[in-house]
């Protein structure tokens, strides 16, 4: 409403708009110095970790890592490659296409700084500008498949560590709880953190921990690599799929692509 009202009263507005964007360039000065200091902060995230649980743990948090990252990949690859296969459009041509978002998320362990970038490339990709403006915004807040996937598994991780015993109902529970609050995390590096321990703390009664994430201190930048490639890969696929299906796909904008760069087949190719 904000918004529309400023739109309405046209150039008196503009100082007010001028602050906000001098506000914009300030938060992201600020995110900025953050990311410079987060190496001393993973560091010491993982001296803490090693000094109280030992140099034992390391292996453990190292099988709770790769399980996390053949997860997701299986996911990529098997449930949103056949989702792709589904709606005539190959999931390995796709990820081609966005290397270069994907490679920003892997150093910023945020999905949200590629997020300019990747409507970009999927315009160029052959989806509408409409359906790219509604559906990756959207899907930033309440398509994170990657950071279900990741509270689900630290969740059972921390569990286990305690010796604590679960029952089906518990774990079905537990899953359904962290599948919806998982959709009210931001996009921004550590956001499953924050919201692994508010959703521990709402549980009835305290099944898992809350202490047991110290455990995840020390990997959880790793993780986040993880699920933040994860959720912009989903929701990727989700603008193309939406796109498809509403008859906003432009294959002729692929085509047009492909051949300025040489790099990619285009569908039409592959799919006839």
């Amino acid at each position: 409403m904000f918004g529309l009202a400023m739109s309405a009263l046209g150039d008196r507005v503009k100082p007010v708009t001028s602050f906000f964007e001098k506000m914009n360039d300030i938060f992201f000065k600020l995110v900025a110095l953050i990311m410079r200091f987060s190496p001393f902060a993973a560091g010491g995230a993982m001296a803490y970790t090693i000094g109280k649980f030992g140099i034992g743990s390391l292996f453990s948090l190292g099988k709770m890592m790769g399980s996390v990252y053949i997860t997701m990949f299986l996911f990529v690859v098997v449930v949103l490659g056949i989702v792709a296969r589904i709606y005539g459009f190959s999931i390995f041509n796709m990820l081609k296409f966005i290397k270069e978002e994907i490679l920003l998320v892997l150093g910023t362990s945020s999905s949200e700084s590629a997020l300019p970038r990747l409507m970009q490339r999927l315009e160029k990709y052959g989806c509408s500008k409409s359906v790219v403006g509604l559906v990756v915004p959207t899907g930033y807040s309440f398509n994170l498949d990657g950071t279900s996937i990741y509270l689900s598994m630290v969740a059972l991780f921390i569990a286990q560590a305690y010796g604590i015993e679960m029952s089906l109902v518990q774990v079905l529970t537990l899953l359904g709880v962290l599948m919806l609050t998982s959709k009210g995390a931001a996009g921004v590096t550590g956001s499953g953190f924050v919201t692994l321990a508010a959703t521990l703390a709402a549980i009835p009664g305290n099944v898992i921990p809350m202490e047991g994430m110290a455990l995840l201190l020390g990997v959880d930048r790793f993780m986040s690599e993880a699920r933040a490639i994860t959720n912009l890969i989903g929701n990727s696929v989700a603008t193309v799929v939406i796109a498809k299906s509403e008859k906003q796909f432009n294959p002729d904008q692929v085509i047009e692509d492909t051949e300025s760069t040489g790099t990619y087949v285009s569908e039409q190719k592959m799919f006839g």
